[in-house]
């Protein structure tokens, strides 16, 4: 029987641990990139939005139809008929894009579904543009449907209704921002489906009601509202003689709006992941 000296065994045990700390680790998964990660978020959240908001749809869609059919007791035609038409219009991605998403990232949080997006490998703006690019691609039915309605309703041209294509992606990325944005801050669930429903409000009544008829100070909060600019450039597409360099610079005051919100969407996705 022989003895191994303890010095023998500990050196070993030393250099065995070294030898397994100096073991390369196993590289991790690389991170996604931004456009196949947003598509991935985009697909997933358009294929559960068909199945569970088509109801919703169809009220933010007869919605919008019921108040142009009331407000065309009120207003016969001119400038205010096109407020109205547009308004309404855009009042359908409002209801969807800010109201139901900020009810969704409000729920999202509350119930701790967060946490699920921040173990996956994907980009904090993949995870808002991703919803929000989905929310806002849900109303175009509804949005085409009333601008329709409210043309044959109150007899303006269609002619350029193909500005819907620039309106509805722009007016509905500013209010999807601003709806996410609105759902991840919120404190509790509940607060941030009434702040959901108050911008909704407020794009009821800043954006259905024509502008000339407001008080003033209720028309520099209209200036804030982010819809209120797709509302005037659909609303100058309505014109015999559209002016289009005031309708280009609506939509781009629309598209800079809409990169404010999505980035603080995303600012306020990150914060809330990390609690």
């Amino acid at each position: 029987m022989s003895i191994v000296p303890m010095e023998t065994v500990s050196g070993r045990t030393r250099s065995g641990d070294r030898g397994a700390m100096t073991m390369p680790e196993a590289p991790l998964a690389p991170r996604a990139r931004l456009l196949p990660a947003m598509g991935a978020v985009y697909r997933a959240q358009l294929s559960r939005a068909r199945v569970a908001r088509i109801p919703l749809l169809f009220v933010a869609t007869f919605q919008s139809i019921g108040i142009m059919v009331l407000m065309r007791g009120v207003v016969d035609g001119g400038a205010e008929a096109r407020a109205v038409v547009a308004g309404s219009s855009v009042l359908v991605v409002a209801f969807v894009a800010l109201n139901l998403l900020a009810q969704y990232f409000g729920q999202l949080r509350a119930s701790g579904g967060l946490d699920h997006y921040a173990t996956l490998p994907v980009p904090p703006a993949a995870v808002v543009l991703g919803a929000a690019g989905a929310y806002a691609s849900f109303t175009v039915p509804g949005t085409v449907i009333t601008a329709v309605t409210g043309s044959v309703l109150f007899s303006l041209p269609m002619t350029h209704l193909w500005v819907l294509a620039a309106v509805i992606p722009l007016a509905g990325a500013a209010l999807a921002g601003l709806g996410a944005a609105l759902g991840l801050l919120a404190p509790r669930q509940e607060l941030a489906t009434l702040l959901g429903q108050l911008g909704m409000s407020a794009a009821l009544l800043l954006g259905v009601l024509p502008a000339a008829r407001m008080p003033e100070p209720i028309s520099y909060a209209r200036d804030l509202l982010p819809s209120t600019y797709g509302v005037e450039a659909l609303a100058r597409t309505f014109d015999a003689n559209p002016d289009w360099a005031g309708v280009a610079l609506a939509l781009a005051v629309c598209a800079v709006v809409g990169v404010v919100s999505l980035t603080v969407a995303t600012w306020a996705y990150r914060r809330a992941a990390v609690r």
